[in-house]
């Protein structure tokens, strides 16, 4: 893991103090609201329904063991007694005091963790895959090209007010688990035509109001052009992007207003200006430097342990349904990725108690090198797990009701905090994903029904990237009253697709029967193993609509 060096230091502890004169100055009354708003955003700082709300940012998802117990301290001392992590590989706190925040902030500087720019609009939190440096399929680790982005962006004098937010996604792996086609810029590392590894470079991707799957605007870029063509795309869309409407000033609409060519054409145009100076040529020894806080740790050398685990696998269906569903095959023979689900049935999606924090801390130490990661999926990950240890492992994680075999499969729901926390919702989001939680409790069930995924967001805004599940679910207000509009085959991985819109709205008590109803229709009509996405695909929507509403004829009235 990258571990500060001076420079880092330097800065997030300047910017602590600074935050807590901002802080101090709306506490005595010198700032107002509006005053202070555009100071604590750039600094996580949400002011939500009830309280203030801290976004700490988890760089490309890489937490150690003893950053998570300092969240773990901060969850007790500062918090309600958990956090949430988010589909931005952050944490995010919901019950912060203002007075507090800067003294929170120090606490974070303490394990070289901060909040700045998880918020604002600015180049935010460097995203990657969850199973970076891991991943059998990986050609290389994006996790150095994520920590040298992070470090040419943040606090970056020309990007700091961009007119809107901006994230950034890297993936070095053949399957996308960073859905880099729905981010403003999407990084895929690529061998060109003579093996040499370089970037696609993807743009204009993102979901919200006007979701938009990205666009390929460069097939290859070498390593060392990284910088100025980011800059390039940056300052095109800085200078060109809307700032009159700020539900169309994302890249996006400027992509898709211009087109993928026009705007490459800016792009390319700008970037010959700045190729012309060396300051942003990417050094090969600073790109070596860094990559030195990635090497690999010093991993045994280990027998596979198939046989063994065949004979725990066939002894114990509770731990087979969880080998089967949560462990991934690791690069280094002998060890395991393993998924930790914080999805068990009538849990908020994605919240872990400071306890079960603190044990986890405990659990990496002991099983998986002091570190762990955070998924998109809003799980935790162990990347490098003996075998021998897995059954050892998956007792200790069922006594912290973290080794639910679900990951990949229905419960494992995407889900944002919605109408219980957030003030742009206009519905709940965590009841809906509880109760479809319960409904779904049996795992036998989930392996039959196989990977099917659900994404829950409480508004357009689309913190829950309804946009891209299997299942999307979207909360609306009608009337001062919750409903809920179903999609379906959304995808944020190699094959990503918006979903399409099933019909009418429903109610709450509604969409358990209705999933039911669409998981009923898909395992009639499934060929073979063919996953719900697959079948989707072939048959189309209607089956699905017949089976949710009824009459699909009067539907398409109604809809149309």
């Amino acid at each position: 893991m990258y571990r500060y060096d001076e420079f880092d230091r330097t800065l997030v502890a300047e910017r602590v103090a600074v935050f807590r004169r901002q802080v101090e100055r709306r506490l005595a009354g010198d700032l107002t609201e509006d005053q202070f708003k555009p100071l604590r955003l750039p600094n996580g700082l949400y002011l939500q329904l009830h309280a203030y709300m801290l976004r700490i940012n988890v760089p490309y998802g890489c937490l150690s063991s003893r950053q998570l117990r300092k969240l773990a301290f901060i969850a007790r001392r500062y918090d309600r007694n958990f956090g949430h992590f988010t589909t931005r590989q952050n944490i995010q706190f919901n019950w912060i005091r203002l007075d507090e925040a800067p003294d929170i902030l120090a606490e974070l500087a303490e394990v070289e963790m901060n909040t700045m720019q998880s918020s604002g609009n600015c180049v935010r939190n460097i995203t990657a895959d969850q199973f970076a440096g891991r991943a059998r399929d990986e050609i290389e680790d994006p996790r150095p090209w994520c920590e040298l982005i992070r470090q040419w962006s943040i606090l970056h004098p020309e990007f700091g007010y961009l007119p809107r937010k901006f994230k950034i996604a890297v993936t070095g792996a053949a399957s996308d688990r960073a859905a880099v086609r729905f981010h403003d810029v999407g990084l895929y590392l690529r061998r060109n035509a003579d093996g040499v590894i370089g970037f696609e470079v993807i743009v204009g991707g993102g979901q919200g109001r006007t979701p938009f799957v990205g666009l390929t605007i460069r097939e290859w870029l070498a390593k060392e052009d990284l910088f100025s063509y980011l800059e390039a795309i940056l300052r095109t869309y800085n200078l060109g992007g809307r700032r009159d409407n700020p539900n169309k000033a994302r890249i996006k609409i400027q992509v898709n207003a211009l087109g993928i060519d026009e705007f490459r054409r800016l792009v390319d145009e700008e970037w010959v200006q700045i190729k012309a100076s060396p300051l942003l040529n990417l050094d090969p020894a600073e790109v070596a430097r860094i990559a030195a806080y990635f090497a690999p740790p010093a991993w045994e050398d280990l027998p596979e342990e198939t046989a063994t685990l065949d004979k725990l696998r066939k002894a114990d269906p509770a731990f087979d349904a969880w080998y089967r569903t949560n462990i991934v095959g690791h690069r280094t023979p002998g060890y395991a990725i393993v998924n930790l689900s914080l999805k068990s049935p009538g849990i908020a999606p994605g919240d872990l108690t400071a306890e079960q924090m603190d044990r986890v801390a405990d659990l990496a130490d002991r099983f998986s090198l002091g570190e762990l990661r955070v998924s998109h999926r809003q799980n935790l990950v162990y990347t490098d797990v003996r075998q021998k240890d897995l059954y050892e492992l998956w007792t200790e994680l069922a006594r912290l009701s973290l080794a639910t075999p679900n990951i990949g499969t229905l419960t494992d729901i995407v889900a944002c905090p919605g109408l219980d926390f957030c003030t742009l919702a206009n519905a709940r989001a965590i009841p809906v994903a509880q109760d479809i939680s319960r409904h779904f409790s049996n795992s036998a069930d989930l392996q039959d029904i196989g990977e099917l995924t659900i994404n829950i967001s409480g508004c357009m805004n689309a913190c829950g990237h309804h946009h891209v599940g299997h299942i999307g679910i979207l909360g609306v207000e009608k009337k001062g009253q919750e409903f809920y509009q179903l999609t379906l085959g959304g995808s944020s991985a190699e094959d990503a697709a918006l979903g399409d819109r099933l019909g009418r709205a429903i109610s709450a008590d509604e969409v358990p029967a209705a999933i039911e109803a669409l998981v009923a229709r898909y395992k009639s009509l499934r060929s073979g193993d063919e996953r719900f996405l697959d079948t989707f695909r072939r048959v189309g929507i209607e089956p699905f609509q017949e089976a949710v509403y009824g009459d699909a004829v009067a539907l398409r009235c109604e809809v149309a």
